[in-house]
């Protein structure tokens, strides 16, 4: 009770905060009266609102904490995957987003497996039982637990500090929320809500940025550390992780940009061609804006604390300290870091829970109220997910990579090459799929992650297997506007 007293302003906020969440909840709930209202909003969203979405959903607490925390521990070097991160959001607006929802919209598609199979399959009849969209499916799933326990674990890790309870405490109250509206509203409530959630997250690393540098020195304080011997490392492309390690991280980071699930379904729910020209730049400069506040950090963060054994909780004991930041100040980044983990898990919850439903469970159990057992799904799968992060494997950056790898390997080829006229036969999907995930997990078992990334052989060899086994198709890929 008295920290609710000394914080009264992230208290209101967040009251406020949650008043928000469940009217938009509830508007939500008016537009999920199918499961193409519950999971894609009828695909009426306009291109701001979804843009702001984009960007919100992909910048998490893995932005906010995990990449804060890998600055601190790779330096400079980290910025790669910043880079990266930045030019990935624009390839995907410009070149993935258009030809996607234009074929979304014609095979009435909601999930990747159904984009697969209207086109590896022809949407063709009884195709919803093929192996080649179980195994996609069953990815999904698998790849968005694993995010999710990530987001559960930075929630978690958050609450704990500013509100001085215990962890385990911490990821229920977050299971409580998210579940709360997601279940509720649905894809428009996730979209409405990650809109203003992206603003108090755009507030909060500015934030962040301009206390934590003023407390360090100033912004061209790094310079400190290059005459420090112990710090060296971290000015070197080669120094606490092998560039080719760096870059292949960095590679499975930002392509989920273009694969992952979560991104692709915002653009399902879009309007027309229009809006996908409205949304890019809202995406693309937000994301940039939260990546060049957040990604320094770790570096400024070794001129203020010592010690650090866990840089997951770098970002949390930094806004908890009151030399740094005034109270308000903190109240505010409470309330911007909570967006930043909701904002994710709504996305990732809807998407693994849609493609549970449709492509597991619908091809072999019709129901009567799909809507009904969506809802029950998202409540199952957060839940499940909550359970896991009490003793998570991993850091949070760790273990999102892994899922960015997944993604990668599974679908840059047919979402890819695909959309552009590419075709290959639904066996051989399968197995550009199987043998990508195989040479991961092999890559990684022998341990040559250490000296070359596992994305790299394995995005090889699923791509390699896609192209020679395709064809070429003469349909305009590029979508009209409409």
């Amino acid at each position: 009770m008295n920290w609710f007293v000394e914080h009264w302003i992230a208290s209101t906020l967040l009251s406020a905060y949650v008043g928000v969440l469940l009217y938009n909840a509830y508007v939500g709930s008016k537009a999920a009266t199918g499961v193409g209202g519950y999971y894609v909003g009828n695909r009426e969203m306009g291109g701001a609102v979804v843009g702001i979405s984009f960007f919100a959903t992909f910048a998490s607490t893995n932005t906010f904490i995990g990449h804060a925390g890998k600055g601190y521990e790779y330096g400079v070097a980290w910025f790669t995957l910043a880079l990266l991160l930045m030019l990935f959001c624009w390839v995907s607006w410009r070149w993935i987003g258009p030809p996607l929802r234009r074929f979304s919209a014609e095979w009435d598609a909601l999930t990747i497996p159904d984009y697969i199979k209207g086109r590896v399959l022809n949407n063709a009849p009884h195709a919803s039982r093929h192996p080649v969209l179980l195994l996609s499916a069953s990815v999904i799933v698998f790849a968005s637990l694993l995010y999710l326990l990530a987001i559960f674990k930075g929630a978690g890790h958050l609450f704990q500090i500013f509100l001085d309870v215990p962890y385990e405490v911490a990821v229920g109250v977050t299971l409580l929320v998210v579940v709360l509206y997601t279940s509720i509203g649905g894809f428009v409530s996730v979209v409405r809500t990650d809109a203003i959630q992206g603003v108090f997250m755009l507030l909060g690393a500015v934030a962040i940025f301009y206390f934590v540098t003023r407390a360090a020195g100033g912004v061209g304080a790094i310079s400190q550390l290059v005459d420090m011997p112990t710090k060296q490392h971290l000015f070197d492309l080669n120094g606490a992780i092998p560039f080719a390690v760096l870059l292949g991280v960095s590679l499975s980071g930002a392509l989920k940009l273009i694969v992952d699930p979560r991104q692709l379904s915002r653009f399902y729910g879009l309007k027309n061609d229009v809006e996908v020209k409205r949304g890019m730049w809202i995406a693309v400069l937000g994301l940039t804006l939260i990546l060049l506040c957040m990604f320094p950090i770790g570096l400024y963060a070794h001129l203020i604390l010592d010690n650090v054994t866990d840089t997951d909780l770098i970002v949390p004991t930094l806004v908890n300290d009151a030399a740094i930041f005034p109270f308000w100040v903190t109240d505010l980044l409470i309330v911007s870091i909570v967006s930043a983990a909701m904002s994710s898990m709504d996305s990732v919850l809807l998407v693994a829970s849609s493609t549970l439903y449709k492509n597991l469970i619908a091809p072999f159990k019709q129901v009567a109220n799909e809507v009904r057992l969506s809802r029950i799904a998202v409540i199952g799968f957060a839940c499940i997910a909550a359970f896991m992060a009490l003793n998570p494997p991993g850091d949070i950056v760790g273990i999102t990579i892994f899922s960015g790898s997944l993604y990668a390997v599974c679908f840059f080829p047919p979402v890819v090459f695909g959309l552009y006229g590419r075709i290959a036969s639904a066996a051989h999907v399968f197995a550009s799929m199987l043998l990508g995930i195989a040479t991961l997990i092999i890559w990684i078992v022998l341990g040559l992650s250490d000296v070359l990334h596992e994305v790299f052989p394995a995005l090889l060899v699923s791509s390699v297997i896609y192209l020679v086994s395709s064809h070429r198709v003469h349909d305009d890929p590029v979508p009209h506007s409409a």
